[in-house]
């Protein structure tokens, strides 16, 4: 599933296009994605005109301009793409299968934005933009994590006293929202933090966070602003907006490196990887405690 590089990746390359735009006709291929579309949701969106699209957690948000917001998720394989309006024109050409196209909205500049989603996991609502931190889908996501909101104070507030595994709290989306799998196991290396670690290990008797805890948030963001700088990482579903792949994956420390040298400076250490709740891990036993 898209983590938070990846759909940051989407929304700025959308911006341009969707932020000013009027929606004048929507096209619906089918009557559902993951859920069936709301009721009345082509005729909802047309002659909306797009105020914003904003991001929180891996979720896409566009504001319109009668108080509603299409909520958009990309599920495992979903994607967007710009196409002229023109047919056989292509504003950004794409390696997709057609029959995969299941929305597409028809803006006032003479392009579309079109939805394909091969698996068909993804979804849209409609929510009143008023109301949605309210929403059952949003009220109980966590901080965001390239917010101010994470440091190492609260780091130690949610870990303080919890026997579960580090790792496992900050896959945690009520904690903090948006980080995936292979965004923690990168952070916690980064860290030289052990996945398996109790997170309350990393919590001192006064409740001040130990020395690896603080360097924690500081990976954690420095991971996901290198990955937004390369767009992401591209390993099954994932492509930028103009169809171009992203290209984090090629500086993954310990992902999917089972079997490699670790990477940090004079460490002897060899990436391994284990499973933790049903999700492989991957880490150095050796530096990462």
């Amino acid at each position: 599933m898209p983590e938070l590089p990846e759909v940051e990746t989407v929304r700025r390359g959308l911006a341009p296009a969707l932020v000013g735009a009027t929606i004048e006709r929507v096209e619906l291929r089918r009557h559902d994605l993951r859920f069936p579309f709301p009721e009345r949701f082509a005729a909802r969106l047309q002659d909306r005109r797009v105020l914003d699209l904003r991001r929180r957690a891996k979720y896409l948000l566009a504001d319109l301009d009668d108080g509603h917001s299409l909520i958009m998720h990309l599920g495992m394989s979903g994607s967007f793409r710009i196409d002229e309006a023109t047919p056989g024109a292509f504003h950004h050409k794409r390696d997709k299968n057609a029959a995969h196209d299941h929305v597409v909205l028809h803006l006032d500049h003479a392009r579309r934005v079109v939805y394909n989603d091969p698996r068909r996991f993804g979804y849209m609502l409609l929510i009143a933009t008023h109301a949605i931190d309210e929403d059952k889908l949003f009220r109980g996501l966590g901080v965001e994590p390239l917010s101010d909101a994470l440091d190492a104070a609260f780091l130690a507030r949610v870990f303080g006293g919890r026997a579960a595994p580090a790792k496992a709290l900050l896959l945690d989306q009520r904690l903090i929202a948006g980080l995936g799998n292979i965004y923690v196991c990168e952070a916690l290396h980064r860290a030289h933090i052990s996945p398996l670690r109790a997170a309350g290990s990393l919590v001192l008797a006064s409740g001040r966070p130990t020395a690896a805890l603080a360097r924690l948030p500081r990976s954690i963001k420095e991971v996901l602003t290198d990955a937004l700088k390369a767009g992401g990482s591209s390993l099954r579903d994932h492509r930028q907006i103009d169809g171009s792949l992203g290209y984090f994956q090629h500086s993954f420390r310990v992902y999917d490196r089972e079997g490699a040298a670790c990477p940090t400076p004079d460490c002897k250490g060899t990436i391994a990887r284990v499973v933790q709740s049903g999700r492989s891990t991957f880490y150095c036993p050796a530096c990462q405690r």
